[in-house]
């Protein structure tokens, strides 16, 4: 029982797509059909997403121009700095997609919905938890491919600025139209949260599905071994430790308060597999994307793991405080 509160109904699902995936891969019609299909899930994924982020929120948070600074730091070069030290590292053997898809991992963006719903939790700041978190998607679609192109070498310069192109309009078009129908269907989005969670979730399910049939018919498991599995989880929670420490120390250092703390920690430290199993499939080789999300798909059901335990502990912390401190006034004396 304790591990199912543990691993959550998503991961267990991820786990059996990837399981049909290997025993049902798709083949001769069925890829075109399963990639069209996934196509338009990823273009419904972000315009959802568009669809529910608030102006209101936006100019809410964006105050913070401190707290924003630092998270971007920790997503976009703290991240790829531990990426490429530890691939120029390489400590094991094992496959240099291994090792690429640790790179890629640490180029992606923040996620948007666990990062703020691990801030509400652990009683972050909300407001600047979904400013920084959105901030980061938005500039993933412009910043990622282009770090891809300066550290991984994908198909030189020219490739690079089509693969841009193509992300944009299979991942920010959708998004900046959903934004503007926002007065259209923004009630409608709001009262349907949770068939929205649904079709965030079938999008990935379908990329996860798709990308892994490709990867199997390539002989993927021929190439990943129960060592390597171990190795990606290892170095995904010493790699998720080394920046929750850093996010921890610096937020201290700079005189951010406890609730500004809890923000940077959740939204500097996750790396969001919605945007990342999507642009994979654009920046890359059919034959590579299995492979390639493979720490990515680790990494992201480890950080829920830990920073569920965090914002519990955060949360802990706060209600032994409050508990502590005399906030109720004493009685008055009648004599």
């Amino acid at each position: 029982m304790k591990l199912l509160r543990i691993v959550d109904p998503f991961t267990l699902t991820l786990v059996i797509t990837v399981l049909l995936a290997t025993f049902l891969p798709a083949r001769g019609d069925w890829v075109g059909f399963f990639d069209g299909l996934t196509t338009a899930a990823i273009a419904l994924l972000f315009f959802m997403h568009g669809a529910k982020l608030s102006r209101e929120a936006i100019v809410a948070g964006s105050r913070h121009w401190r707290l924003h600074l630092w998270v971007m730091c920790s997503t976009f070069i703290l991240f790829p700095v531990l990426g490429v030290l530890f691939v120029r590292w390489a400590p094991v053997d094992v496959s240099p997609d291994i090792y690429t898809g640790f790179l890629y991992l640490c180029i992606l963006p923040a996620t948007v919905q666990s990062a703020i719903a691990f801030t509400s939790l652990a009683g972050g700041n909300v407001a600047a938890a979904v400013c920084s978190a959105s901030a980061s998607s938005l500039l993933g679609v412009f910043l990622s491919p282009l770090l891809v192109g300066l550290l991984m070498h994908v198909q030189g310069a020219s490739g690079n600025l089509q693969q841009v192109g193509n992300i944009m309009l299979q991942l920010l078009v959708p998004f900046v139209v959903g934004h503007l129908s926002r007065p259209l269907i923004g009630n409608w989005v709001a009262r349907h949260k949770k068939w929205i969670s649904k079709t965030d979730q079938t999008s990935i399910l379908l990329v996860v599905y798709t990308a892994f049939s490709e990867a199997v018919t390539h002989g993927i498991w021929h190439k990943v071994g129960l060592g390597t599995l171990l190795f990606i989880v290892v170095v995904s929670l010493v790699l998720l430790a080394i920046v929750i420490v850093v996010n921890i120390v610096v937020a201290r250092r700079c005189g951010f308060s406890k609730a500004d703390e809890i923000t940077i920690v959740f939204c500097g430290s996750k790396k969001s597999l919605a945007n990342g199993v999507p642009m994979a499939n654009i920046l890359f080789p059919a034959a590579t994307v299995g492979i390639m999300v493979l720490p990515l798909m680790i990494f992201h059901q480890i950080q829920l793991m830990v920073c569920a335990v965090l914002a519990r502990r955060y949360k802990a912390q706060a209600e032994k405080a409050a508990a502590s401190s005399p906030t109720a006034p004493l009685p008055a004396s009648k004599g």
